[in-house]
């Protein structure tokens, strides 16, 4: 007797190109009967002998939810469910498990021994084994799929396994539980009721000198002064906690050195390195500290690095020296997988390849986000193997909206800003509120902080912080204050030995100073700074007010119209000669070049970009190389051929490669304004004249049009920089820096890829440099010298200084009399301050944040 299967409609999603028997059979909407189904038993991949061994079915009724669903979920949905079918086939529903993929039929109705599906789950046949990945199903599980096979399949209508919506996607008002004596602070009564839920009692929290500590180093990056420390310790108002918070943040300059380390981990922002030599890799700096220093709104800031002018692209553009890697790693697949990991905390790496194993994210997805960011269709290559097919654009979660495939590269990304910065995306306020928290307290509120997908230990905390967040107009500070000012933010600290899993919230966990809280400590504490940035960017485009309205309104220029299109390969001379009256009381110069520059004044050279990172303005000071009289600038720039067209066999000079320059120089001496921009009035020669031999002829230039002109686009933000006055300002930060030897070792990653979070477990090469490292060592021999240096010896009052600056409190006596030995026993007072030094900087007090 023939068995029928009844075989509905399959849900929507990419089918398989079906046999004409099946595709006859869908299409009618009839089942498969038994001799249809025997077809597929032919190529059967066990033996008769292996079939012999197979675990004899179950004896009991199976029940699917109780015997089948677990083995699913536990074995199967990574690659055949959750919106993934690998080989075509998925387990979704029922009609989709009996449909199949490539291999054929998975069943044989009534007969499990010659079902393709147990033979293949059974592990007798080594070539053909499921899961590929994972543990093995045991001989046990095998008997229950057999008997459920037999037993006719049965599986509940309700129950499929769709593809869920991922949590904290959506945005939900929790409200605000009432307040109760103690507990004003809306954030410490949703934490109050998840501590009752846990059958746990509010811990202490700590004393004032301990939170200052703590909330210096989390708002600003540094130690407590002694001076602002003593007035906080004897501020009498009730509120001097929250007034202090209020006070930190409101240093601007403090808050955007210190937090701009944290961005510059996410953003693969920093100074040497791989890319930066030759242009692969672009700088952010200048667009990052002044969006920090001017407290950006996030939904801004994160829309203006989607979709960035010149001065903001070196997230997303900046990744061309790792070049096509392999197949699936063209630089459009590393901006999605970095835009994903650092906006949406979602984890594209293994769906870039295939459909990942470790979340429900496809290779469509991954392609479809990716296609946003190429100017061409992208093929699809799975596991490094080009598929032929080509992907379409699509947005992670089609449930938030779509983007039009037909829209140009520019309204694409304008589209995807629109949907993640968008209020029915709840996932971007929820992903920089966790990494917030995670950062303060020690531990996210959905961990790992980079799966945003989990639920959060506490939903609510996380939703009624990120809704208020979002109300609060995306202010990061305002994020900070709300979480500074709680009284969970001020427990005590605990250690942190649970794991994810079983982690219950007791407080915030005690964490070890960064590498550049460390660095930047240790400068604090013997009186200096790092001499020069690795920067050309002028900190006062962000953090003064730029009142002196330029009274001119620079041209991008060229030697050939239409070079913001399209420009041939080469560089020129650009020359502009000019008279002043005297010397100039301030002259500054702002440029930017596509694809680089060289600067010289009066015959001098003094400056110059990477190859191909120029297109962000750069700021120098030329106040002491203006003379009275005939002054001559000259800018060499360069047009170099497209790196992400090296190898087409298109000519360079037909290749979209735009060309420009722009420079404004403010030269002020006294009241009088003699400044000088790109306009008509410069002039060009060819960098490498077809006729060496001749003198080339001065070319006119073309405006091409204003600081706004795509595809630059920068706009106010050069006329800031051109506006802004020379910074005289320390470099006390190591934001601000490239990486030595001893920060290396603390853990500053190269950032070559988005760091979120660090290491916090110690290392045997810490331990090295710490104990015998020549940077610490030079380091500790020059701060000592310079805390000597204005005491005149008075060795009492060093080590109080010391003790003040490295501890936040005074030595005790015995800390102060063992220090007097201590240094007195070295063969001269520098010796025995950097052995001091060393052994303050080593303590636990100094390196922890309890």
């Amino acid at each position: 007797m023939s068995v029928v299967v009844p075989l509905p409609h399959r849900p929507a999603r990419a089918a398989p190109v079906l046999r004409p028997a099946r595709g006859i059979a869908r299409a009618l909407g009839i089942g498969f009967t038994l001799a249809l189904s025997t077809a597929a038993a032919q190529t059967s991949l066990l033996t008769p002998e292996q079939r012999a061994t197979l675990p004899a079915a179950a004896t009991h009724p199976v029940d699917f939810v109780r015997d089948i669903q677990p083995i699913f979920e536990a074995s199967c949905l990574q690659c055949h469910g959750r919106g993934k079918a690998k080989g075509s086939f998925s387990i979704e529903t029922r009609a989709d498990f009996l449909l199949g993929g490539d291999r054929g039929e998975p069943i044989v109705p009534g007969d499990s021994a010659h079902s393709l599906v147990v033979e293949m789950i059974s592990g007798l046949s080594p070539d053909d084994v499921m899961p590929e990945k994972g543990k093995r199903l045991t001989a046990d599980q095998v008997a229950l799929f057999r008997a459920w096979i037999d037993q006719g399949l049965p599986w509940p209508d309700s129950v499929n396994f769709h593809r869920l919506e991922p949590a904290n996607l959506r945005p939900r008002d929790v409200g605000t539980p009432e307040a109760a004596p103690g507990l004003e602070h809306p954030l410490d009564r949703w934490v109050d009721r998840y501590l009752r839920a846990q059958g746990a009692t509010w811990p202490a929290i700590v004393d004032d000198r301990t939170f200052a500590r703590r909330a210096w180093f989390d708002t600003v990056g540094l130690p407590p002064p002694p001076e602002a420390l003593a007035d906080f310790l004897n501020d009498p108002a009730p509120n001097r906690r929250e007034r202090l918070v209020q006070r930190l943040l409101a240093d601007d300059q403090a808050y955007a050195e210190h937090w701009l380390s944290f961005w510059n981990d996410l953003l693969r922002n920093d100074y040497r390195g791989t890319g930066y030599i030759d242009g692969g890799r672009k700088q952010i700096t200048g667009w990052l500290y002044t969006a920090l220093a001017r407290n950006l709104p996030y939904d801004q800031f994160v829309a203006q690095l989607i979709h960035p002018n010149a001065e903001a692209e070196g997230f997303t553009r900046g990744i061309l020296w790792r070049g096509a890697v392999n197949a699936s790693m063209v630089p459009a697949m590393q901006a999605s997988q970095n835009v994903a990991q650092v906006f949406l905390g979602v984890n594209l790496k293994c769906a870039s390849c295939h459909d990942s194993f470790i979340n429900e994210y496809t290779l469509a997805d991954a392609y479809g986000l990716a296609s946003v960011f190429s100017d061409a269709p992208l093929e699809v290559a799975e596991c490094d193997k080009p598929t032929g097919e080509f992907a379409q654009v699509k947005f992670l979660y089609a449930e938030l909206g779509g983007i039009d495939p037909k829209a140009g590269p520019e309204a694409r990304k304008q589209r995807l800003v629109e949907l993640i910065t968008g209020k029915g995306n709840g996932r971007l306020p929820r992903t920089i509120v966790n990494r917030f928290w995670q950062r303060l307290l020690g531990h996210g509120l959905v961990e790992p902080v980079d799966e945003m997908d989990r639920p959060a230990w506490s939903p609510e905390i996380l939703d009624w912080l990120a809704e208020d967040f979002v109300a609060h107009g995306y202010d990061l500070k305002h994020l900070l204050t709300r979480i500074l000012t709680s009284r969970t933010y001020q427990l005590a600290s605990v250690g942190l030995s649970e794991t994810s899993e079983s982690f219950v919230f007791r407080g915030p966990v005690v964490r070890r100073l960064s590498a550049e809280q460390f660095s930047d400590s240790l400068r604090f504490v013997t009186l200096g700074d790092y001499g020069k940035a690795a920067t050309r960017y002028n900190r006062n485009v962000g953090l003064s007010d730029l009142g002196d309205a330029l009274p001119l309104r620079p041209s991008w220029i060229w030697p050939t119209a239409g070079a913001e299109r399209a420009a041939a390969p080469g560089g020129y001379v650009f020359k502009r000669t000019f008279t002043l009256p005297a010397g100039p009381t301030v002259a500054t110069l702002a440029v930017a070049a596509d694809d680089n520059y060289t600067l010289r004044v009066n015959g001098s050279q003094l400056g110059n970009s990477a190859r191909r990172a120029s297109t962000s303005a750069d700021h120098y000071d030329l106040t002491p190389h203006l003379c009275a009289g005939e002054n001559v600038v000259e800018l060499i720039a360069e047009n170099l051929p497209p790196d992400d067209h090296r190898g087409d066999p298109i000519p360079a000079d037909k290749i979209d490669n735009p060309a420009g320059l722009l420079a404004y120089l403010r030269i002020r001496i006294g009241d009088e304004v003699h400044d000088v921009a790109t306009d008509r009035q410069w002039t060009a020669v060819p960098l490498r004249p077809a006729n060496p031999a001749a003198a080339a002829a001065p070319l006119a230039v073309v405006e091409l049009g204003g600081v706004e002109l795509s595809p630059w686009r920068l706009g106010p933000d050069f006329l800031d920089v051109a506006a802004a006055a020379p910074d005289t300002r320390p470099i006390a930060r190591a934001s601000l820096v490239a990486a030595d030897p001893l920060m290396v070792a603390l853990g500053r990653p190269n950032r070559e890829q988005v760091v979120t979070v660090r290491q916090e477990t110690a290392t045997t090469l810490q331990a090295l440099e710490m104990t015998n490292g020549g940077t610490l060592a030079a380091l500790l021999r020059a701060g000592a010298q310079r805390v000597l240096a204005p005491t005149g010896g008075d060795l009492p009052a060093v080590i109080d200084g010391l003790y003040r600056r490295s501890l936040a409190r005074p030595p005790t006596d015995a800390e102060r009399a063992l220090a007097l030995d201590l240094v007195r026993a070295a063969p001269n007072p520098t010796a025995g301050i950097e052995d001091l030094i060393w052994a303050l900087t080593m303590l636990p007090e100094f390196q922890l944040l309890r």
